[in-house]
């Protein structure tokens, strides 16, 4: 009986162990199946993708933002006829390959992705079709309200929400991509990156420079607003742009950002430099005198006005006149050396340091001899960033306070901590002087708005094409600021190729960058708080700007 007993409880002994083999082999195929799979309730509740900060301009619109999309996938284990899931899902989803569809769901492995981000539609459309073994995961996609708008200073995420440029890609860099790799920074851990841009003033600047590259049927168009004193970045457009939220033409060569990406020679807007460097270097005031009266020798080439007045001119005369022999001979009277010097302190020559990553290296000569820096008095033979440009001319403007451009929100107090003095005061007020005469009398009166004081410089520059310098496709620039008697914003636009706007009408800076920029200035000073003042100062005098 004992026996019987002993051998029913070993029975039994071995019946459980059997049992929890069982039960331990199914447990661990779960946990193998859990694995490499998906759970359906993962799969309602936890988005694929990193969630993201939200981009606002200086005043909290939304700029850039996350929104939660449903992604196709499929476990081809539970797929029954792979065939007609194909056919049943080529219907709704027409764009998806058949055979590489079909492959996927022939594969029998325990989860493959069908389609990215589908509208809630074509959603509802594959719910419709009841197919086993195909389901949905949220994921976050990064949504732009303003489309093209500011799409070169936004930049943008591929698929996984990871920035790849712009202040997208900067970012990430400030430690997303750590906290991301920490498991940190779910939704809405973030505050929102408050970006330096208006973004009713950047609508602005995109309006009127795409009316200005259609009037002209210009190659590209660009536009910078900068705060002269904190070097905000209120606006900036590079034309032809993309729309971040279908970037399907994003990497085209005609997309690049002109402004901060791409370097040209900026022609006679660097003889604000020249000058500048003429007074603060060369001891020369607005009365000195400059021998104009014939052509300079420069190696093959003769260095000429386009439209010469044959004699000697003032300092003032150089500058109201844009001879380029005139500004030669005021590089002539620096030196070599000390030219080149100068333009590197003013940021010219040099990397320029900002948020954005896309930021171009000025190109010029290894060596610098007397020809290059006789050209370069007049804006050829070296080539920077229209921004760099737009900086270094606020620096000029702004009692020779250098303040380095920003994207993201600066106080003025900020600002001065990281300033720095490139030329004097005096140089400064001379310089202003000069701009608004030019405004009021020059090259730029076709931006000269009623009640903003606005001063300028043109700059018309031959383009450079299959290496030598190509008559009537020329690289227009109008650099404008205001109020003259107190520079608060620097306006720069630049036309790209321009086409006459009649026949017999030019196609120089004056004739087109300058009027478009009047237009950015009478559509957004008043959005960026500067009234007008309609005292008469047309008996300008330098002392008048003190």
């Amino acid at each position: 009986m004992d026996g019987e007993r002993k051998r029913g409880r070993r029975r039994m002994a071995i019946a459980m162990a059997a049992f929890a083999s069982i039960f331990c082999i199914i447990g661990g195929r779960l946990v193998f199946y859990g694995l490499s799979a998906p759970h359906v309730a993962d799969t309602l509740v936890r988005p694929v993708g990193a969630a993201r900060p939200d981009i606002i301009d200086r005043n909290g619109t939304i700029l850039a933002t996350d929104v939660r999309m449903a992604s196709l996938y499929a476990e081809p284990r539970r797929i029954v006829d792979a065939n007609e899931a194909v056919e049943k899902l080529a219907n709704v989803l027409p764009e998806l390959d058949y055979e590489q569809t079909y492959h996927k769901l022939r594969s029998g492995s325990g989860f493959v992705w069908l389609r990215r981000q589908l509208t809630p539609r074509q959603q509802q459309d594959v719910l419709a079709l009841g197919i086993p073994g195909i389901g949905f995961r949220p994921e976050i996609k990064r949504f732009y309200p303003g489309g093209v708008q500011a799409s070169h200073i936004l930049g943008l995420t591929n698929i996984d929400n990871v920035g790849l440029s712009g202040m997208e890609k900067w970012i990430d860099e400030q430690g997303l991509v750590d906290l991301r790799g920490a498991g940190l920074g779910g939704r809405g851990a973030f505050q929102p990156v408050r970006l330096s841009i208006d973004a009713r003033v950047q609508h602005a600047v995109h309006d009127e420079l795409s009316s200005a590259m259609e009037h002209y049927k210009a190659t590209a168009a660009g536009g910078v607003i900068l705060n002269v004193k904190t070097g905000e970045v209120m606006a900036m457009v590079s034309l032809p742009d993309y729309d971040p939220n279908n970037p399907f033409n994003a990497l085209d060569k005609d997309r690049l950002n002109r402004m901060s990406a791409g370097t040209a020679e900026m022609g006679s807007t660097i003889k604000t430099f020249t000058t500048a460097m003429a007074i603060e270097i060369g001891g020369a005031s607005i009365s000195t005198m400059f021998d104009a009266s014939a052509p300079i020798i420069v190696g093959r080439q003769r260095v000429r006005d386009a439209h010469g007045k044959g004699r000697p001119l003032s300092l003032e005369e150089v500058f109201l006149f844009s001879s380029n022999i005139g500004s030669a001979k005021e590089a002539m009277m620096v030196g070599v050396e000390r030219h080149r010097d100068f333009l590197e302190r003013m940021g010219l020559l040099s990397r320029m340091t900002t948020e954005l990553p896309e930021v171009a290296r000025p190109v010029q000569p290894k060596v610098w001899k007397q020809a290059t820096s006789i050209t370069a008095a007049f804006g050829h033979g070296f080539a920077t960033t229209p921004l760099q440009t737009a900086v270094g001319i606020a620096a000029i403007l702004n009692q020779g306070k250098l303040v380095p451009a920003t994207f993201v929100r600066r106080t003025e107090e900020q600002a001065r901590a990281l300033a720095r003095t490139v030329v004097s005061e005096e140089t400064s007020r001379s310089m202003r002087y000069l701009y608004r005469l030019n405004g009021i009398k020059g090259s730029g009166r076709r931006a000269n708005i009623m009640g903003y004081r606005v001063g300028g410089k043109t700059g018309t520059a031959e383009k450079v094409i299959a290496g030598r310098y190509a008559k009537n496709h020329n690289f227009n620039v109008f650099a404008a600021a205001f109020p003259m008697n107190d520079p608060q914003f620097i306006v720069l636009v630049v036309v790209d190729d321009p086409r006459s706007e009649r026949p017999g009408m030019g196609i120089t800076a004056a004739s087109n960058a300058a009027p478009v920029a009047g237009a950015i200035i009478e559509r957004t000073a008043a959005m960026l708080g500067v009234r007008p003042d309609f005292t008469d100062d047309t008996q300008l005098t330098v002392n008048s700007l003190r």
